[in-house]
């Protein structure tokens, strides 16, 4: 990928952004549920150009709620999922590491970023980084990656928080947040 086609990558959270969150983890396909029009604004970024990633922390396998082989399950949904709304993502990098274990992937810092950033041959800078919480945020910041905050998710409980910077872009969900970027 070239630098002028660095904009058409968008790099989204999992959980909260594209399927609803829980704060029981998400520990089987049945309990992965999309967020209502989140399906169907990646098949519009799809359409549009764009390649889109997911960037998810996944500390339900460190903390033994689920294995590999079931998040791959998860995910094999999630893809199915998309594919019926004529959507894909192009790649899925996901941190299976608890809070404790001080690896470079787990969001906030920004090993995800990175690996997507080395995979794809690309500088993030200008890339769109979709997510609701502020650890999503800081490592798109951390990577050079335009963050945008969606209410969905921990969304709203992120809003409250004094640390969030107030120039961060907010919308009511992901179909809401691709609306505008396809706009702009």
């Amino acid at each position: 990928m070239s630098n002028s086609d660095r904009a058409q990558l968008v790099i989204l959270d999992r959980d909260g952004v594209l399927n609803e969150d829980s704060d029981a983890f998400i520990k089987t396909p049945d309990e992965w549920i999309p967020v209502p029009g989140s399906l169907q604004a990646v098949s519009r970024l799809n359409q549009a150009g764009y390649r889109v990633v997911v960037a998810t922390n996944q500390s339900g396998v460190a903390r033994g709620f689920l294995d590999l082989d079931m998040l791959a399950q998860i995910h094999e949904k999630m893809r199915q999922s998309l594919l019926e709304c004529g959507g894909h993502v192009d790649g899925i990098f996901f941190c299976p590491h608890g809070p404790e274990d001080g690896c470079r992937c787990r969001k906030p810092r920004p090993g995800l970023f990175e690996e997507i950033a080395a995979r794809y041959d690309v500088d993030l800078k200008g890339v769109v980084a979709i997510g609701d919480s502020l650890r999503d945020l800081q490592a798109a910041v951390t990577a050079g990656a335009s963050p945008v905050l969606v209410r969905t998710g921990k969304g709203e409980r992120t809003l409250a928080n004094p640390a969030l910077d107030a120039a961060i872009p907010v919308y009511a969900d992901l179909a809401a947040a691709v609306d505008a970027l396809l706009a702009s």
